[in-house]
């Protein structure tokens, strides 16, 4: 009976020991084809337009009038859902 239990955690610690080491690898590996795949296709950085900060109300695109409609079609929605 004692060499089973022996035989069992040898077996055990053999398993662990595999598991880990390809754990390990798995790390590495990933790595690796990280940087490979980094330096094969670099990121492309775009460069985004200046920004204006004098904007009036019609460049957004959006009116006063479309504002209300959307507003009461949110106030209705919700008023449907509650009943």
């Amino acid at each position: 009976m004692n060499g089973l239990l022996e035989d069992g955690i040898g077996l055990m610690i053999l398993g662990m020991g595999f598991v880990f080491l390809f754990l390990v690898v798995l790390i590495f590996a990933t790595g690796y084809m990280s940087r490979l795949l980094n330096h094969l296709f670099p990121e492309v950085l775009v460069q985004k337009a200046p920004v204006t900060t004098t904007r009036s109300p019609a460049a957004t695109g959006v009116d006063a009038q479309m504002t209300a409609v959307i507003t009461a079609a949110v106030h209705q929605h919700r008023a449907n859902k509650k009943s």
